[in-house]
C-alpha cells in the first residue's frame, strides 16, 4: 500500500493507493472525521464496488455518463440529503469514475455550504487525476465542467482491485490523462528505456506516480491561479471535443482520456507553429500519445469554427484563446493566441489523418 500526501496545511490530506484499499474506509472515516453520524454514498447503477464507511448510511445512484454532470443532479442530491437528515458534521462518500467524485463532491461543497467527503475512484480516470486535487463541478450545455467549486476531500482510497473489470475505452480514458502526466512529470524525453517510463511501471507505481505529480502541483497552487493551470495540458481541445457534442445528434463519442490524447498532439502541434519548440519536441507528443495505445488522429466529423468557438470559453480564457502549451521552459500558459494558428493546427491534424487513410 502506498500513501501519498496532499499538502495543503489545514487542508491536507493523504491518496492511498493499492490493492484492496477500499477496506481501510471505514477506519480512514473514523479518524478523520469523528464527528460524523451519517454517511451518504454517492454511485452509479454497475459500478460494482462495495463499501462500508462504519456509519450508517443512505445510498444515492446518479445517472451514468456524462449526464450525471449537471445542476439538476446536483440538486437531487442536495435534496436528498437533506430528506436524510445529513448534517455539516456528517460526510459524503463518492463511489466511481469521475463524473462521480465530480458531480458528488459539488453536491458535498453546496450542501450546507460544505460538508465533508471522501472518494473512492473505481475507474483509472479517477485514480490517476479526476478524484485528486478538490475541483468539483458540473457541465452546462455552453460547455464543460463551468460551474463547480474547489472543495479538497478529507482522503482519497484508490483500490487497484477495482480496476480488474474495467472495459476497454474506461482503460483508454485513464491512459489519456497518464500520458499527459508523462509529459508533465519529466520523463517523456526517455520513453521506452527501462525504468525511464510510467509504462515501465507496476500498475499500482503508475497511478501513485501520477497521484505524486499532481499532488506537488497541487500544493502549490490549490485553488489554480498560476501553477496548476499546466494539469490541464491537452484539456482546452478535449474539452471543446466533448462539449461540441453536447446535444448534438452525432458526436466524437470519445472518453475524457482518448479526448485529451488528441489534445496532447494538438498542442505539441500548436506549439511548434508558434515557434516555441522544434519538429523533434512536437512529434514526443504524437508518440507518448502513441505509447500508451491511443490514438493521435483528430475526429473526421469535427467542425473546427465549432471547436474555436468551445476553445474560446474554456476556464482558462480571459476573452482570448489561452493554451497551456510546450516551451523552451517546459509546459506554460500562454495567452492571446490567434484563432487563424488554431484553425491552421486543427486542419494540420485532419491533413495528417487523410493521409493516414489515403
Amino acid at each position: 500500500m502506498r500513501t501519498v500526501p496532499v499538502e495543503l496545511g489545514v487542508r491536507r490530506y493523504d491518496v492511498v493507493v493499492g490493492e484492496g484499499a477500499v477496506r481501510m474506509l471505514a477506519g480512514i472515516v473514523s479518524a478523520v472525521l469523528p464527528g460524523a453520524a451519517r454517511a451518504a454514498i454517492v454511485t452509479q447503477s454497475g459500478i460494482g464496488v462495495s463499501v462500508d464507511p462504519g456509519l450508517p448510511s443512505d445510498l444515492f445512484t446518479v445517472p451514468a455518463g456524462e449526464e450525471a454532470k449537471s445542476l439538476a443532479v446536483v440538486e437531487d442530491l442536495c435534496r436528498g440529503f437533506a430528506r436524510a437528515g445529513l448534517s455539516r458534521s456528517d460526510v459524503v462518500i463518492a463511489v466511481g469514475g469521475g463524473v462521480v467524485t465530480d458531480v458528488a463532491g459539488f453536491a458535498a461543497a453546496s450542501f450546507h455550504r460544505g460538508i465533508a467527503y471522501v472518494n473512492v475512484p473505481t475507474s483509472l480516470l479517477g485514480q490517476v487525476d479526476a478524484a485528486i486535487g478538490g475541483k468539483t463541478g458540473v457541465n452546462i450545455p455552453e460547455g464543460k465542467n463551468l460551474v463547480g467549486a474547489f472543495w479538497q476531500p478529507r482522503a482519497v482510497l484508490c483500490d487497484t482491485d477495482s480496476l480488474s473489470t474495467l472495459p476497454p475505452r474506461e482503460w483508454a480514458s485513464g491512459r489519456g490523462e497518464m500520458a499527459k502526466y508523462e509529459l508533465l512529470g519529466g520523463v517523456a524525453d526517455r520513453v521506452g528505456r527501462p525504468g525511464a517510463s510510467l509504462l515501465d511501471l507496476a500498475l499500482d507505481e503508475q497511478v501513485a506516480r501520477c497521484v505524486a505529480i499532481k499532488a506537488e502541483v497541487v500544493a502549490s497552487d490549490e485553488r489554480e491561479g498560476d501553477r496548476r493551470v499546466v494539469l490541464n495540458y491537452g484539456h482546452t481541445l478535449a474539452h471543446a471535443l466533448e462539449a461540441s457534442a453536447f446535444g448534438a445528434e452525432t458526436g466524437s463519442g470519445l472518453r475524457h482520456g482518448e479526448a485529451v490524447a488528441i489534445g496532447l498532439v494538438f498542442a505539441g502541434l500548436l506549439a511548434r507553429r508558434l515557434g516555441r519548440i522544434d519538429d523533434e519536441r512536437a512529434d514526443l507528443h504524437r508518440k507518448v500519445v502513441t505509447a500508451f495505445d491511443l490514438s493521435p488522429l483528430l475526429p473526421a466529423e469535427v467542425d473546427s469554427d465549432r471547436l474555436v468557438s468551445f476553445m474560446a470559453r474554456d476556464k482558462k480564457a480571459d476573452h482570448d484563446l489561452t493554451f497551456v502549451l510546450d516551451g523552451p521552459d517546459g509546459v506554460d500558459v500562454v495567452r492571446g493566441i490567434d484563432g487563424a494558428d488554431v484553425v491552421a493546427t486543427l486542419e494540420e491534424m485532419e491533413h495528417r489523418e487523410r493521409g493516414r487513410g489515403a
